[in-house]
């Protein structure tokens, strides 16, 4: 069990890209007034983007906000291009708890725009996540609860037997699309309660009794100013 936890935490340190899955919860997708999806919506983030657990999200200015949404994350054990839906958990390797920081206003107006949701959702810290969990210790991550607190209140809880696209299928569809490498990552989605958190408040958030993570909201600062 050791080597492979050891083996779990390279992987995160490999990857190439996150992929991330928007509105695969039809409750999350109605809360902020859109159509549930007949086909999964994909948009990517950069590894940049990651931040471990203890460390501090960063409001950038000149935001006083940003939205929570916690997701279980699949990370890819395998070069994987137009993957059979049947075959498609062999390439799992493991999942961790991570949270898709969202500067909503931002997001709204290049929605909007029709443009990208790279600024809203890219940016440094963005991508606070836990340690991998060997897909040993998931059995049925269909099975499983995330939750989010912020400053020990609860706002999030929900199953991941909600997802509308389950993992088989994204690890499958997404492939078709684009070839996932070993040690990239897919965000499943965040069920509903997403919200604001601002500047001094903390995060808490997990997958049932498996893994938990915190981090500290505090204000970026210019580089110049650190």
């Amino acid at each position: 069990m050791a080597a492979a936890s050891s083996a779990c935490q390279k992987l995160l340190s490999i990857g190439t890209k996150i992929v991330a899955v928007g509105r695969n919860y039809a409750a999350h997708a109605k809360e902020l007034g859109n159509a549930v999806p007949k086909e999964p919506v994909l948009f990517l983030k950069p590894t940049s983007s990651y931040l471990a657990n203890g460390g501090t999200i960063e409001v950038p200015h000149p935001w006083e906000s940003l939205d929570h949404e916690v997701e279980l994350a699949v990370v890819i054990s395998q070069k994987a291009r137009d993957v059979p839906e049947a075959s498609a958990m062999d390439y799992v390797g493991g999942y961790a708890v991570a949270l898709d920081m969202t500067a909503r206003e931002i997001q709204s107006s290049a929605k909007a725009a029709g443009l990208p949701w790279t600024v809203a959702k890219g940016q440094d810290t963005f991508t606070p996540i836990s340690s991998v969990l060997p897909k040993s210790m998931v059995p049925d991550p269909n099975n499983l609860e995330l939750w989010l607190k912020v400053d020990d209140e609860i706002q999030q809880k929900g199953p991941t037997k909600d997802m509308i696209f389950k993992i088989p299928f994204l690890i499958s569809h997404i492939s078709s699309i684009m070839t996932l490498l070993e040690g990239d990552v897919i965000l499943t989605g965040t069920p509903p309660g997403v919200g604001p958190v601002k500047v001094g408040q903390k995060i808490t958030a997990g997958i049932t009794d498996l893994v938990d993570v915190h981090f500290n909201v505090g204000k970026r600062l210019k580089s110049g100013n650190r």
